[in-house]
């Protein structure tokens, strides 16, 4: 049918403050700005973490172990039940039930655990999402837990993408984000897992920081230190950049110092509230030493896992054959990464990060063939192998980056997850 041309009086008038035929509003430009921007860093990651992920549940699959062994302890009646075991589990013990934090002594317990483990160890932020989502949309916390660790995976690796767009262009931000998706430990970032969702504050909060827009790092931090008490290293990496923007005057005195007093306070508010329903308090610590073994022994425990896979020995706490001598390749990398990062000359915020999350892992006693997973936080590590890569073409790029993988849902996944406790 041909167009038949309106006539003046065919043409409704337009009502004022209505946009034009034709013309996008305000938010609808900001949302198509923010899609160019960051959405092909955001669809390389969800493509790769996707490729990854299948592996992992189609290596579940094939093994059938988790059939085997109690839901809370990574089995499950199906291969992606194994996502809520362990950490999770606890997660969803508190997104349902709530806190009851207590100290109760063990009689003649395993020697170093003299405290009844407690859901006080595990940080609110990431419960507590999945309450409000399972409330909100009706899923349950399994499915709530996987929704909120899927979209803050998207926001992490936007933030990623954001300060490394920042620090060597749009090309290696992308990449960046993609490294990211296939890290070791990677399997956590999809799992009911509180990983990705620190990970997207934290590299939000660090980019705050390198355009000084100092308030909303601090209330970022803030937020951040509910999560997770790695929010430790971040804490202490936005207070010191903050001091020396103090110091150089840069960004006056009000905002450095309104960051600097707002970042401790979810960690150091939460901390004291468990001190204070234990009635002690150190009350956190205790848990966390006590209960779970899980303490800064300046390294000692670190050397001791790295010398026993170097000897072939099981002579060390947690000791996991496969995931420990993943871990001891990645902990021998890391002198190389740093040099890498450093050449590059970061601004003072993510050194100080990188490196307090590094110590702080390396540090402390715990699991060792989590040192992947605990590493993930550590996303500035990525970015000279970002800068590095971004002269490959693409093809290249997508070959590389997507036999890695492929390989992710091996080492990032089934190994943590099945081959050793996350």
């Amino acid at each position: 049918m041909s167009a038949i041309p309106a006539v003046a009086s065919d043409v409704p008038e337009q009502r004022s403050g209505e946009p034009e035929s034709g013309t996008e509003t305000g938010w609808q430009e900001r949302a198509r700005a923010l899609a160019v921007r960051f959405g092909p860093a955001v669809w390389c990651y969800a493509v790769l973490k996707l490729v990854g992920f299948t592996v992992f549940m189609k290596l579940l699959s094939f093994s059938g172990e988790y059939a085997g062994k109690h839901p809370r302890f990574g089995g499950g009646a199906n291969p992606w039940d194994v996502l809520a075991s362990w950490d999770g589990w606890w997660y969803q013990q508190v997104a349902e039930f709530g806190y009851h934090p207590a100290l109760v002594p063990i009689p003649g317990g395993t020697p170093g655990f003299t405290i009844e483990q407690n859901s006080a160890a595990f940080f609110p932020l990431y419960p507590g999402l999945m309450r409000l989502v399972s409330d909100g949309t009706g899923l349950g916390l399994y499915g709530a837990g996987m929704l909120v660790s899927v979209v803050a995976s998207l926001f992490a690796a936007a933030g990623i993408y954001a300060v490394v767009d920042r620090m060597a262009g749009p090309r290696a931000g992308v990449i960046a984000a993609g490294l990211w998706a296939i890290a070791p430990g990677s399997g956590a970032e999809w799992a009911i897992y509180s990983d990705s969702l620190f990970v997207a504050l934290a590299a939000w909060a660090c980019y705050c920081v390198m355009t000084r827009q100092w308030v909303a790092a601090g209330v970022i931090t803030l937020v951040a230190g509910l999560n997770r008490p790695t929010s430790a290293a971040l804490i202490g990496a936005v207070g010191l950049a903050a001091l020396v923007a103090l110091f150089r005057r840069e960004s006056g005195i009000a905002r450095p110092v309104t960051a600097m007093l707002l970042a401790p306070a979810g960690l150091l508010g939460y901390v004291g509230w468990v001190g204070w329903k234990t009635g002690d308090w150190g009350g956190y610590f205790k848990i966390q030493h006590d209960a779970w073994l899980h303490y800064f022994d300046f390294g000692v425990g670190t050397f001791h896992a790295v010398r026993g896979v170097m000897l072939g020995r099981s002579d060390y706490p947690f000791a996991f054959p496969v995931a420990d001598q993943l871990s001891t390749l990645i902990v021998l990398t890391l002198p190389v990464l740093i040099v890498l990062l450093v050449r590059l000359r970061p601004p003072l915020v993510l050194t100080a990060y990188t490196l307090a999350t590094i110590v702080s892992v390396l540090g402390s006693l715990g699991i060792f063939g989590n040192t992947s997973r605990y590493l993930l936080p550590a996303f500035p590590l990525l970015i000279a192998l970002a800068v590095a890569m971004r002269k490959l073409s693409w093809p290249v790029l997508a070959a590389v980056l997507g036999t890695g993988a492929v390989a992710s849902g091996w080492y990032g996944g089934y190994v943590i997850f099945e081959l050793g406790i996350p």
